[in-house]
This record gives structure tokens, sequence and C-alpha cells, in this order.
């Protein structure tokens, strides 16, 4: 891994926070996400399964965890099981977790190889009455992958067809939306080191640069301070492409006097930021793109103050659009007198402004927590109002981390270029 290691008193506490929860006399098992195949021989790059990772901090393919905290055998109380090295690996693959690292990783002090889990789990589960599976609930996803849970599901339902099956997704949602002070720093970690590409990107930007210029310089800063990569495929939209929200070709020309919209953000250790800036080609604002540009900003500043304990995901969200419907107002782009006799449910403001205002941030980008839970201490949120203008060619869209702590809410990007003027400064310096 590129990154530092990581404490095991933070999984040692994420696991304790989830057997807490458990029914008694209750069993659980996680799995390592799959490696999937590319192309011929090739895979693509593994990526953990964030909840397997909270609860161990490995970070390895072929990995099950193993939970009986009521076991009648002590030592089977938590299991981790992991690939077994061997010279042929560690000649073609390179490093692999000896047993004793993935006890100091994860704070397991039974650490067993992968190939003993049946033998292992088929001696104990007959004690427990109720199995704990694991399955993607985010309300975002859209599989259509019969992944390694699923068919995990299929293997120990048709071994064990008469025990009580649960579901570990909703205890993980609650869990892993509150944030510890560890969990904390790796967040700030992944802002400081996204900051740190933004300043380098806005010395490099002139007329005539290409888009994948601009984010090779951004993978460039990113690697060279331990980051995993990008935390979501960049985008690095010029002029006109900063009306399409998920645009990532990142394959065209920046023209002077256009806007570049910027939305990456580094990953460390598996846990994410998510960061957007807009900034002129040329290093100067025009006077509309500044009057809108400010706007964006002031939504900005003002939907930030409402992420505090106890806000309600919608109504947050209906209030930061009224806030836009002012501004949109005040740009000329929506008339006050269509906007009194708009239909509530299809307001007009979403022609210019169609996305959310905020997104729960963690291991996952768009991480796993309840979009009908009030916010909570601990919650770590985006927030990223824009206007898209298409008929102008223009798009402004900012975007900083907040972590919702008892005393209010503190921007975790606090220190990155934001103003019209400080963003200037620094591209003219």
């Amino acid at each position: 891994m590129k990154y530092d290691s990581i404490n095991s008193q933070l999984f040692e506490n994420n696991r304790l926070n989830y057997i807490n929860k458990l029914k008694d006399n209750s069993i659980a098992v996680f799995n390592a996400n799959d490696e999937f195949p590319r192309s011929g021989d090739q895979n693509f790059s593994f990526k953990q399964n964030s909840d397997l990772f909270y609860l161990t901090g490995i970070d390895q393919e072929q990995t099950i965890l193993l939970l009986f905290p009521q076991c009648p055998n002590p030592n089977y109380r938590e299991v981790l099981f992991i690939r077994q090295t061997n010279d042929h690996i560690a000649v073609w693959e390179g490093y692999k977790y000896s047993k004793e690292q993935a006890v100091a990783t994860s704070g397991i002090s039974t650490v067993l190889w992968l190939e003993d889990f049946w033998s292992i789990f088929s001696a104990v589960v007959h004690y427990a009455d109720n199995i704990y599976l694991n399955t993607n609930e985010n309300d975002r996803a859209a599989l259509e992958v019969p992944y390694r849970d699923l068919r995990f599901i299929r293997d120990i339902q048709g071994r064990y067809p008469l025990h009580r099956y649960e579901r570990s997704a909703p205890i993980l949602r609650d869990l892993r939306s509150r944030k510890s002070d560890i969990e904390v720093q790796l967040i700030k970690k992944a802002c400081d080191i996204t900051k740190d590409a933004f300043v380098r990107v806005l010395k490099f930007v002139k007329p005539g640069v290409k888009e994948y210029e601009i984010e090779a310089e951004i993978i460039h800063e990113f690697i060279r301070q331990g980051a995993t990569g990008h935390a979501y495929n960049p985008i690095i939209a010029s002029g006109k492409n900063a009306n399409i929200l998920h645009y990532n070709d990142n394959n065209q020309v920046c023209r002077d006097g256009d806007v570049i919209l910027f939305d990456f953000a580094a990953e460390y250790a598996n846990y994410n930021a998510d960061l957007s800036r807009s900034i002129p080609v040329n290093g100067k604002f025009t006077g509309r793109q500044r009057d809108v540009y400010n706007a964006v900003l002031r939504v900005m500043k003002q939907a930030k103050a409402m992420l505090v304990a106890g806000t309600v995901w919608n109504e947050y969200h209906e209030e930061v659009g009224k806030i836009m419907e002012s501004e949109l107002i005040g740009l000329g782009l929506l008339d006050k007198h269509d906007v009194a006799k708009q239909n509530p449910a299809m307001p007009l403001y979403k022609k210019y402004f169609m996305h959310g205002t905020s997104h729960h941030l963690g291991l996952d980008v768009h991480d796993f927590a309840s979009r009908y839970q009030p916010f909570e201490v601990g919650n770590v949120l985006t927030c990223e109002p824009g206007i898209y203008i298409r008929e102008e060619g223009l798009g402004i869209r900012l975007e900083n981390d907040i972590l919702i702590t008892e005393g209010g809410n503190i921007d975790l990007m606090e220190d990155i270029p934001v103003e019209l003027e400080e963003i200037e400064d620094l591209m003219n310096s």
C-alpha cells in the first residue's frame, strides 16, 4: 500500500460497535470484493469491499471475516481468513499479508488461510441461531453483476437452509455514516492532497492546454503524495463541456475566455475527498462569469451553514433550492412571476441546477448512509451547488467537504482557494 499504516484501534472499535448491534447468538460473514476481469488476461485494479475494510483494514483480495461473539470456542469469535502466499505469488504478484501482518493491521488475533474457511465455519455455525450476511444496499447502486456477496448467499443458504438469515447492511449504514476521529484524519489527508493538486493546476492552466494534460498534473500530485489515486473518474470540463455533469472524456483544448469546471479528488487509505472548482482558462473571469460564480458561491456558503446535526435531508435540499431560485432570478435566468406560478413538484430552478447539493462522504464517494436520517455529529457531507447555462456554454460548480460536530460544522477544505479573487491571484502569480 502507498499509504501509511492505520492504527488498528479504528478497526477494533468498528467491529465492537458492529457486534453490539447483532441479535444474540449470531454469526456474521464479510467477503472481499471480486477481482473483475478487464480483457484478455488482465484484471481491473482491485478495490476492497468498503464494509470489509471498515471492519478489518485488510486491503487485499480473497479475504473473509468471520464474527461470532458468543462462539463457545473463544478462538473462533473473530477470525480473519486471508490468501496464503507462496514463492510463485511473491515473484509474480509481490506483497501479500503474512499472518503476523494481518494481525497487526486488523487487531484480530486469529488469522488463518482462506482454504480453512469452510471447515472452520462448518464447525461453529450450528451453535449460532442467526447468520448475518452482507450485500451492497447503497440506494444509489444499480447492480447487474452477480458479485461475490450474492454468490456467497446462494451457497451458504443452500448448505444451511434452516438458520435464520439477517442483513448486516442496515447496521453498517448507521455506523459508517458517523466518522471517528481517525477516519476524519484520513479524509482530511485526502483533502490536503487534493488541495495541493488544485494549486498545482492553477499554476499550470493557460489557453491551449488540453484537458487531459491537466488530468496528468492532478494524478502526478496524487501519486507523489501517496494517494491510492483518483477518488472517482476526474472531470476536467472546459467551456460547454461543463454542462455535462459526468463529463469524463477530458480530451478537448481549453480555449481563451472559457471556464474550466473541475470535479476531482484524491483517495487516501480508501477514504475519499470530493472537490469541485471552476476557473478561467486565461486567469481572468469575464463580468458574466464573475456574476454566475459569485451566485454559486453565495449558495454554497448558505447551504454549508445548514449542515448541522438535526437537519433533515429533504428539507435541506428544498431550502437550498429556494436560495438558488433567488440567485437565478438575479442572474436573469428565471422570471419571478413564472416562479410564483410554477409547479412545486417541478421547480423551474432545476433547469439550471439539476442535481442534489450534498451527499455523505467516506470510504465511498457517495458513502453508505440513510437519506431519511437527520444529519448527525460525525457525518461528513459534500456541499456542491452549481449553475449550468447550456445556451451560454458556461457551467460553474463549487464543492467542499463538511464535517458536522457538536459545535456546528468544520469545512475540511477551508484552506483550498475558492474566493474568485484568490483564484485569479494564484493563476496570475
